[in-house]
């Protein structure tokens, strides 16, 4: 239960970073995580391979599996995408 308050706040501050255009808070989530430069590419390589294909369940069953601080990456990586796709 408590995992899930904290992703709800988590997802929370995806959209207020988002409608906000402020990197800071997410920023800092990454950069406290102990994750090397190479599992942080590993990481959105897989997202996005795994994105591109037809086969939704496998991707559920992969994203289902991550941990709590690879969701926090890919969450990250989606909040960037998505203001860089939408530059005004």
């Amino acid at each position: 239960m408590n995992d899930e308050i904290q992703t709800e706040q988590l997802d929370q501050n995806v959209m207020n970073t988002l409608r906000d255009k402020d990197h800071s808070t997410l920023a800092h989530r990454v950069d406290t995580l102990l994750f090397s430069h190479n599992d942080i590419i590993e990481l959105l390589a897989q997202y996005l391979a795994l994105s591109e294909q037809e086969d939704d369940e496998r991707f559920d069953t992969w994203f289902d599996n991550l941990t709590k601080e690879q969701h926090t990456v890919v969450k990250t990586f989606e909040v960037y995408r998505g203001q860089y796709e939408h530059l005004d």
